[in-house]
């Protein structure tokens, strides 16, 4: 190969690399301009109620009571979880007292790991808070009275009221009926 077929070939070359460039410029460009444009979508709504559902299977899934009523059904056949007044007509400190049921549940969830057999209950009467789990038999009853009351002691400072722990230890989970 002489050097003119090199200087022949390496021009080439240099051209092709040019118009792939300006190619690549080109359908950056367009994609640039096609993003830039807003889409309406018409697609129907999916009306379905899935939140808070238990899957149904072939029957070898243990569910809860409190798995086995609908969202719906709270106040119904279901009590709330948390038992407060705030919720009624021009009392304040509703959001208060959801952020402090959610501490104490990540502070018990956290404190009883892998003890607990249902949800927490958390009742509030006047200036104090009931707390009502139902525990798994997985530690000493030594460990769950330091817990309980390591639990009420903490709480009590924290949140500046009583809190009790309404306590009950069971072998298993409580099974409502299978799905």
């Amino acid at each position: 190969m002489s050097m003119s077929d090199f200087k022949m070939a390496a021009s080439l070359w240099a051209k092709c690399a040019v118009s792939f460039v300006s190619s690549t410029n080109i359908a950056t460009r367009t994609l640039q301009q096609v993003t830039r444009i807003q889409c309406i979508h018409t697609t129907a709504a999916l009306e379905k109620l899935r939140a808070g559902r238990v899957r149904a299977s072939k029957g070898e899934k243990p569910i809860t009571y409190e798995q086995a009523n609908f969202p719906y059904q709270i106040g119904v056949r279901k009590s709330w979880n948390s038992l407060h007044s705030a919720n009624l007509k021009e009392e304040t400190g509703a959001a208060l007292r959801t952020l402090e049921d959610f501490f104490l549940r990540k502070f018990i969830h956290g404190t009883f790991h892998q003890c607990l057999a249902t949800d927490l209950i958390i009742k509030r009467r006047g200036n104090q808070i009931f707390i009502v789990a139902l525990l798994l038999r997985r530690m000493a009853p030594q460990k769950y009275y330091f817990l309980i009351g390591y639990t009420e002691e903490l709480l009590s400072h924290w949140l500046k009221c009583p809190v009790k722990m309404e306590v009950q230890v069971v072998d298993e989970r409580p099974i409502y009926k299978w799905m």
